[in-house]
């Protein structure tokens, strides 16, 4: 067996195409044992990608946008889709089976202010003719931060990913009202990145093979099989099964992981019309700045 290691700028049931390479046996059927860690501010995926302590890493690819407005080169493509949808939910204290994003207005909102969910949570409301300076913003820290203040008692709504709402509706304490993947549409979301050289070897290609079953598998397997590799992989400590049973249900009912692996010009183009209107671009960087087909 040879070593892959893997980093993920987050970790969560959302990207569970990935986990499912390690959990389902998938690279090891191609030969490569993985090593998986998550990046820390002192470990970043880019950093740990250009001294080559990491292969592979899921990101986005907006975390390129940055270095595209500074017109500096990238030595990092983004080559795989993962999610095609935005991966964060809206919990409230009660059951709103009529919720519309209006009903935000005007109320106490937890609010992750990491870039991207931002600007899709900003775009989303838009969409909906919700203006994001309509509610009382509250930016309580990190994601442990957001869900221990709405359990706590503060804010009216929380915004977070899963499977933290799904856990808060498990012990009652939320309920989940609306997905902001739904708001937003298909986007260019979460993807898989890795230097260029990378992409040009035989574990790039191994990995891809991989990766493409894994993800095939995360969009149509039943939830509970999904969940329970997980589980026994270890992935989700503390995380009741049915729980994430219900939040791997939740993203393919959006059609998170569902079509091909390949980012797709008009997915970055819906990207594009996200970061441009939160302000965050200045204008449309071109696709192959960014974006590699996969390993073949």
């Amino acid at each position: 067996m040879t070593q892959i290691n893997i980093m993920a700028l987050r970790h969560s049931a959302f990207y569970s195409p990935l986990l499912l390479c390690m959990a389902g046996g998938y690279l090891r059927a191609e030969g490569l044992e993985p090593a998986y860690t998550v990046a820390t501010p002192d470990r970043t995926v880019p950093n740990s990608l250009a001294d080559g302590t990491c292969h592979v890493a899921q990101s986005a690819v907006a975390t390129s946008f940055a270095a595209l407005e500074r017109g500096a080169a990238l030595h990092i493509a983004h080559f795989a889709q993962i999610n095609v949808r935005d991966g964060f939910f809206i919990a409230g204290r009660k059951p709103e089976p009529n919720f519309t994003w209006r009903n935000l207005v005007g109320k106490n909102v937890l609010v992750d202010h990491f870039f991207q969910p931002l600007a899709m949570l900003k775009y989303g409301l838009h969409c909906h003719g919700v203006d994001f300076a309509q509610l009382n913003v509250i930016d309580a820290g990190d994601v442990r931060a957001i869900e221990h203040a709405f359990r706590n008692g503060q804010g009216d709504y929380v915004h977070l990913q899963g499977p933290a709402p799904q856990q808060l509706e498990h012990d009652g304490v939320g309920y989940v009202v609306a997905a902001v993947g739904d708001a937003v549409g298909q986007v260019a979301f979460s993807s898989l990145c890795a230097t260029r050289e990378w992409l040009d070897t035989d574990m790039a290609r191994a990995f891809m093979r991989a990766y493409q079953r894994a993800r095939a598998f995360a969009h149509s397997a039943p939830a509970a099989e999904i969940a329970a590799l997980e589980t026994g992989a270890g992935f989700f400590p503390g995380v009741d099964r049915d729980v994430l049973t219900r939040t791997v249900a939740a993203y393919q009912n959006l059609g998170c992981w569902s079509g091909d692996v390949t980012i797709s010009p008009q997915s970055y183009e819906n990207l594009l019309d996200v970061f441009l209107f939160s302000g965050l671009i200045t204008r449309r960087h071109a696709y192959n700045l960014a974006v590699m087909a996969p390993p073949t």
